[in-house]
């Protein structure tokens, strides 16, 4: 095997190829760094590249898989921060000149669980401003660019993360979802992502955007891989006040290519009436949609709340949310904030403790209409963004005109 195969086998693969010492952590992370100084520049999806750090976790990976010490499929296996994961001592930005010098003094709960799972740091990626402002070049690091057209959008928040894997420069790292953070960027970058249900994953240590809705999770290139993820990461955290106790199953053991029987609700007032999908999206969901019922999933069409209620819950909690947590920078420090961040966040100053409040109510209710619909189906179908825009056509103002079908998921905490 050249070094060149190894930018795009996946987690499980590499995991074999490891185990049984036919690869080596050393040769695949060297492989990884050199791919990443040779394509970053371009791609912009690293912030900090720890390629020291890299090189010494691989050779205690080698060394313990040859004395037989070896700890599962992520041992000897690089991986990347979205960087608003804490990494003791190792800058943790945000993505945001406010924390341009912050080197915390411990690791995010998830961050400690894959160093224990044995698997190797390449460095932290890109993200939007505090994984919520869109693509700026106000900031001290360029956005990420989508390897598969540089002129085009990688989605975001964990716009970094979606680069990095679709380019091959890791083949694992973790992003954050608020309002389709993670799902964004895997539609645009065609590589898997998962936000887990809320609280599975723990935020502590990990820079907040929503308390309410904040999600961490994996991103990878096939759902196997995010299952060996999710794995690692998953569990209850005394320290995360969302975190919920729950028994953690066998998620790889749980993947089933046979889906006979499986029921399926399909939104689709959500595409073709709620936000009508580019044609091309909707040609495909609905492919999609013919190859389930062709390998014997039942598949019936089903309705939620209007998408935009699930969006005007989330921005009211949400954007309070925020400006709370960056209020006393944005007083002390306001020229150092990106203006796309500025953009998004400042209008909250117009919310009222009683908007907030009767959110939090309507949230509560919309949980409650919720549920029976996620009881009813095995899997609700929604539809994602479309294409990828280019980065030139962005525009903060589209945040407040427009919703998307990622936010509802957040709103539910499915």
């Amino acid at each position: 095997m050249t070094t060149s195969d190894l930018h795009f086998l996946g987690i499980a693969e590499t995991a074999r190829l490891i185990e049984s010492r036919a690869v080596s952590p050393v040769e695949l992370t060297d492989a990884m760094l050199s791919r990443i100084a040779v394509l970053d520049p371009q791609i912009n999806a690293f912030i900090t590249v720890t390629a020291d750090l890299a090189r010494k976790q691989a050779g205690a990976a080698e060394r313990e898989i040859a004395r037989g010490n070896y700890r599962g499929p992520l041992h000897g296996i690089p991986f990347a921060l979205k960087d608003i994961y804490n990494t003791k001592g190792i800058l943790t930005s945000g993505g945001s000149k406010i924390c341009a010098d912050n080197r915390p003094a411990a690791d995010a709960t998830a961050t400690r669980k894959l160093r224990n799972a044995g698997a190797v740091l390449l460095g932290k990626l890109q993200t939007h401003e505090f994984a919520h402002g869109g693509p700026s070049f106000d900031l001290p690091w360029p956005p990420a660019r989508n390897p598969w057209n540089l002129a085009h959008f990688t989605g975001g928040s964990s716009s970094g993360s979606g680069a990095a894997l679709a380019s091959g420069l890791t083949p694992a790292a973790l992003g954050s979802d608020t309002g389709g953070s993670i799902r964004g960027p895997a539609s645009f970058c065609g590589i898997t992502g998962l936000m887990p249900t809320y609280g599975l994953v723990s935020r502590a240590g990990v820079i907040p955007n929503s308390f309410t809705f904040d999600h961490c999770g994996p991103m990878a290139r096939s759902a196997e891989d995010c299952a060996i993820l999710l794995q690692a990461i998953a569990g209850y955290d005394a320290r995360d006040a969302g975190s919920i106790r729950q028994k953690i199953p066998d998620y790889r053991a749980a993947l089933d290519p046979d889906i006979r029987g499986l029921k399926i609700g399909v939104l689709r007032h959500y595409w073709e009436e709620d936000l009508p999908a580019h044609p091309d999206h909707a040609a495909a969901l609905d492919e999609a949609i013919r190859v389930f019922g062709r390998l014997g999933a039942k598949i019936e069409d089903c309705r939620a709340r209007p998408m935009m209620d699930g969006l005007d819950i989330k921005v009211i909690i949400g954007e309070s949310e925020i400006f709370a947590i960056h209020q006393d920078q944005l007083i002390a420090r306001p020229g150092d904030f990106g203006r796309d961040f500025l953009g998004r966040i400042l209008p909250a100053c117009l919310f009222q403790a009683a908007d907030y409040v009767q959110a939090l109510r309507e949230h509560r209710r919309y949980l409650a209409e919720m549920k029976p619909l996620v009881e009813q189906y095995d899997v609700l179908l929604t539809c994602g963004f479309g294409p990828a825009p280019r980065l030139d056509e962005h525009r903060t103002v589209n945040f407040w005109r427009r919703g998307n079908a990622f936010t509802p998921s957040n709103v539910a905490r499915t």
